[in-house]
């Protein structure tokens, strides 16, 4: 088996309304079965998903929030805040649920990799969505039919460092199931469930890297055992959340 992981480099810093797969479709070539991922700050960039510190108004909690937390600055908080559903943990970092269903550190708000030193990136509204927009547009422009993974940098609860996984998935599974399977001793496998578009992000990163304008990565050669599935799948029910 082999798997190949290409950066795509060249990409120009991306503002609102530019068209990433057009940005990226220019720079690599693209083949059926090909899984690309995107990182997360691109997508939001072309999206909008920008906000200016300087228009937004701390409420009481944010302000109080601000006076214990590692993230000091009350606006981003408060953004922090809007764009949750819930604070789940609030020592040291805001751990919050975000309208996806994400658990994650300050809503995946970000300052870094940003022009403006006053604005902030939020996620996608809709990462599924937009992972959907772009593969269909890569269909318009190429005539092929690729796989795409919007990606970002999450920490791990039982694990040190961050790691990129998939927020938003079209055209290859989210995960792939392998229980009721037989082992290669014939024992049937009853908790064995795999974040493969996670393992996919996590591949790409490694091309990425945080500071080296590799917004997007071709991997090739990986085989989808099912169905296309959804980054919602990759959010682990309340239920079965030991944190919540």
């Amino acid at each position: 088996m082999r798997l190949e992981v290409q950066g795509v480099t060249g990409i120009p810093e991306v503002r609102p309304g530019d068209d990433v797969a057009a940005l990226v479709a220019e720079r690599t070539e693209l083949r059926d079965g090909d899984v690309l991922v995107v990182a997360q700050k691109v997508v939001s960039k072309a999206e909008g998903r920008l906000r200016d510190l300087r228009t937004v108004e701390p409420s009481p909690r944010a302000l109080d929030y601000a006076t214990r937390l590692v993230e000091d600055d009350p606006r981003v908080i408060q953004l922090v805040l809007d764009e949750s559903v819930r604070v789940v943990r609030d020592e040291r970092v805001l751990i919050v649920e975000t309208p996806h269903g994400f658990v994650c550190a300050n809503a995946g708000i970000d300052h870094s990799n940003v022009e403006a030193d006053e604005t902030v990136v939020l996620l996608p509204e809709d990462p599924d969505a937009s992972a959907a927009r772009l593969r269909a547009r890569f269909r318009e422009l190429l005539g092929r039919d690729v796989g795409v993974i919007v990606s970002d940098t999450f920490g791990r609860p039982w694990r040190m460092g961050i790691a990129n996984v998939a927020l938003g998935v079209a055209g290859v599974p989210a995960v792939i199931d392998h229980r009721g399977r037989p082992d290669d001793f014939g024992r049937t496998l009853s908790a064995t469930v795999i974040a493969v578009a996670d393992e996919m992000a996590a591949a790409a990163e490694l091309v990425m890297g945080k500071t080296c304008r590799v917004p997007a990565v071709v991997l090739r050669g990986w085989t989808a055992e099912a169905a296309p599935g959804s980054g919602r799948e990759l959010v682990r029910p309340t239920e079965l959340d030991l944190f919540r």
